[in-house]
């Protein structure tokens, strides 16, 4: 299984957890495992059936949307980042 890294302004989704396991070969399977635990992060991380604009999702350290966005291959030991983007200044 996949380690996804939660940041924390998503842990309330998760029930507080900062990191999960959850399964899938690609993004959107690993994606589609972690919403069907936690459906509440779905309106978060997806817009339509596409990531977020705001939304920056890191397989390995890189950012999916240079590589086959939801389609981004997964290994099984890989470890991904989920960090939606903070707005202020």
């Amino acid at each position: 299984m996949s380690r996804v890294r939660i940041p924390p302004t998503l842990r309330a989704e998760t029930a507080g957890a900062r990191e999960l396991e959850a399964r899938g070969g690609t993004v959107r399977e690993l994606l589609d495992d972690l919403m069907g635990r936690f459906p509440a992060l779905r309106e978060q991380l997806l817009d339509e059936d596409d990531l977020a604009p705001f939304v920056n999702v890191y397989v390995e350290g890189e950012d999916v949307r240079t590589k086959d966005g939801l389609e981004t291959p997964v290994a099984e030991s890989a470890t991904v980042i989920l960090l939606p983007a903070m707005a202020g200044g």
